[in-house]
């Protein structure tokens, strides 16, 4: 449990540390959420299921679509300006 959580926390960091270089490429917050989702997803999935392939690629999947979604309401909200 311990090794997942420090993981985890390097995956987070590295991931804020990137978000501010990502905005001056114009990546959207869609695109930067589906990566940054995946990633981490990969790394939860592969760590809960003991390094299967298919949770890591579950995990993956599932957290890029989490990503997406959160990344695509923030886009939104941006838009109307809130």
């Amino acid at each position: 449990m311990r090794k997942l959580l420090i993981a985890f926390g390097i995956v987070c960091m590295a991931g804020l540390t990137a978000c501010e270089s990502l905005d001056k490429r114009s990546y959207s917050r869609e695109e930067q959420g589906t990566v940054g989702g995946a990633v981490a997803g990969g790394v939860v999935g592969n760590a809960v299921t003991g390094g299967s392939t298919l949770g890591t690629v579950g995990g993956a999947v599932a957290g890029g679509i989490i990503g997406n979604e959160a990344g695509e309401r923030y886009d939104e909200k941006k838009a109307q300006g809130k």
